[in-house]
């Protein structure tokens, strides 16, 4: 009887334990909060996303805290952009000890590169601005946790299937509002290097002061003065704010060219719940209608 009672009470655990395992969210941490959102928008219920890098916030100079470190420890997956975009995450995955699956979202994206005449040119990490490229970031996230939680595979391939499906119906959307901007209009100015594969995909010049990897410098009085002659002779009549840089070179070069300010574009990093760009395919959204409004005022 005694033998009977071991052996059910082990059948019991077992079943409990897988049961557990099987209903746990999967831990996934993502390196800044567009991959949060695709995360979430692909994982659904059975993944808890923590997101390092939060809204408004530059993932370029992002300084980690404790809490960030715990939150790797902990992680089942964490998700990175990778295309050296995320210079600081080393150091946090080193501390903290992780046995966290490395997933890059990246990964099969065909890279462009800044500086590309240099002696050192280096690989342009914001590719999630062509929604071509989206899809295969998508992808890769959703084979990521398919493969990390197989008991729930089949909801997160559905989900993923229908996001993707949306990610293809939005590019349709861009390339529709876009369609009746001559080719000599279609120039933009923004204060960093964030929408060269945007301009690639849909047909743009973007010009900046500031290089896509060097967020935070200082551009040469020479470097503003020659983007300043070139606004006044293209005749661009808008210049951008993007929402985690420091608007003041921007508001400068506006003055100093005679161009208004166009509002705020949303490249690196998400807005608040609240805000007009919360999630990946609203920043599309929020955009492109004022990228087409400024370039329709172009001489």
């Amino acid at each position: 009887m005694k033998k009977l009672l071991l052996v059910i009470v082990l059948v019991f655990l077992t079943f409990s334990h897988a049961i557990y395992a099987a209903e746990k969210p999967l831990g996934v941490v993502a390196s800044f909060s567009l991959l949060g959102d695709m995360a979430k928008e692909i994982g659904g219920d059975p993944v808890n996303v923590i997101t390092l890098v939060g809204p408004d916030t530059d993932a370029h100079t992002y300084q980690p805290t404790p809490q960030d470190i715990k939150a790797v420890a902990a992680a089942d997956i964490i998700i990175i952009n990778g295309l050296g975009f995320e210079g600081w995450l080393n150091r946090i995955i080193g501390a903290s000890g992780t046995k966290a699956k490395l997933l890059v979202a990246s990964a099969g994206v065909k890279p462009r590169f800044l500086d590309a005449d240099s002696e050192h040119p280096v690989a342009d990490p914001h590719a999630w601005q062509n929604l071509a490229f989206g899809q295969i970031y998508a992808r890769n996230i959703a084979g990521g946790l398919m493969a990390a939680h197989p008991a729930k595979a089949g909801e997160i391939r559905q989900r993923a299937k229908a996001y993707i499906a949306k990610i293809a119906e939005t590019d349709k959307w861009v390339r529709q509002q876009l369609s009746n901007i001559p080719e000599t209009k279609r120039k933009v100015i923004t204060n960093h290097e964030s929408f060269g594969y945007f301009g690639d995909a849909y047909g743009i010049t973007f010009l900046a002061p500031v290089g896509g990897m060097n967020e935070g410098a200082e551009p040469s009085a020479a470097v503003v003065g020659r983007l300043i002659d070139q606004i006044k002779t293209e005749g661009i009549r808008r210049v951008f704010i993007e929402n985690m840089s420091n608007p003041r070179l921007i508001e400068q070069i506006a003055k100093e060219s005679g161009a208004s300010l166009g509002g705020t574009l949303y490249s690196d990093s998400l807005s608040p719940p609240d805000g007009p760009a919360p999630t990946y395919l609203a920043l599309f959204r929020n955009n492109v209608p004022k990228l087409r409004e400024s370039m329709a005022e172009n001489r």
